[in-house]
């Protein structure tokens, strides 16, 4: 009788284990945390209208993209932690980026350069944007479908708001094609194919390590090397040439002869190209004054001056070619 009622306490202790597993199993969901909110849609119950919203429309928010800021804190991502922002109306949100609140250009910088550090911003730490506190958010549009800096037809524009003297240089009779003008429907160039804004090792923030090596890389039939090199042009291309539009063709800083006589002030025992030769007075030449009946007619004054008889001044590979005659 003893044995019937262990053998009958052993089997009720097993079905009511049996019984509480599943119950024990079924709390596991309950204590899972709850989903994280949305913050794009809390965002969009306020910022919904344009240019706000076209965010939506742009890189930034792949969310399929783990590298994007709407795969990972979205909004915030950017912004930063702003429930402040969301409970209390009027309070900032973490970093702004524009108007009369915005953040130090420091702390906008560094939320850009999180993601955006290397390739062409590597030498940005210490460059002449960055140290004149140049923000990204100055030149670049993150809530727009299409960057205006980032199109070649259109980022000479955005760097006009800063730089006013190019913007008036491109606009001269000879020019590379930056802009828009009477002469040219489209943007032919931009800015950066020569410039590196995000820093460089080169001068003027160059995408290479020189002025010759920039231009070299479309004027290469400029590069040499040459039997018989010309000085100037081994040195630097703006001795003689002002890059961004001058009033004299091919962008030359000054019209021949008086640009070569910057140099070569004595040539051919002839008279100086100087604001001393006034009609009614003498002639300035290299051995002194004449009279201006006995001063000679310039040949170098005609057509293309200098050039009609030096005609390869950047260089020449002929044996004779030592005066850059050939």
């Amino acid at each position: 009788m003893k044995r019937l009622c262990c053998i009958a306490g052993l089997f009720a202790s097993a079905v009511v284990w049996a019984m509480a597993a599943p119950a024990a199993a079924g709390q596991a969901p309950q204590a899972a945390p709850p989903p994280t909110k949305n913050d794009v849609q809390t965002c969009l119950q306020c910022h919904d209208q344009e240019p706000v919203n076209l965010v939506l429309q742009t890189p930034h928010a792949v969310k399929a993209d783990a590298r994007t800021p709407f795969a990972q804190q979205q909004c915030e991502t950017c912004h930063g932690a702003s429930a402040a922002h969301v409970e209390v109306a009027g309070t900032p949100v973490a970093v702004v980026y524009k108007g009369p609140k915005r953040s130090p250009v420091a702390q906008r910088n560094a939320v850009c350069l999180s993601c955006h550090e290397a390739g062409l911003r590597t030498h940005w730490t210490g460059s002449q944007h960055e140290s004149r506190g140049v923000a990204c958010n100055d030149c670049h549009t993150i809530h727009a479908r299409t960057q205006p800096v980032l199109s070649k037809a259109t980022q000479a524009q955005v760097c006009f708001t800063c730089h006013k003297t190019q913007r008036a240089q491109i606009r001269r009779i000879s020019a590379h094609p930056l802009a828009v003008t009477s002469l040219a429907s489209t943007a032919k160039m931009s800015c950066s194919d020569c410039h590196n804004p995000h820093g460089s090792t080169g001068p003027k923030l160059l995408k290479k390590n020189s002025v010759n090596e920039t231009c070299y890389t479309c004027h290469a039939e400029k590069r040499g090397p040459f039997l018989w090199e010309h000085a100037p042009v081994v040195d630097d291309c703006t001795n003689c040439h002002t890059p961004h539009g001058s009033n004299n063709a091919p962008l030359l800083k000054a019209r021949a002869p008086w640009l070569c006589q910057e140099c070569h002030s004595g040539d051919h025992g002839a008279q100086v190209n100087s604001g001393a030769n006034l009609a009614t007075g003498a002639a300035t030449t290299i051995n002194g004054m004449q009279q201006p009946g006995a001063a000679a007619p310039r040949a170098q004054m005609g057509a293309r001056a200098c050039l009609n008889c030096h005609v390869l001044v950047h260089g020449s590979n002929h044996p004779a070619g030592a005066k850059f005659q050939r």
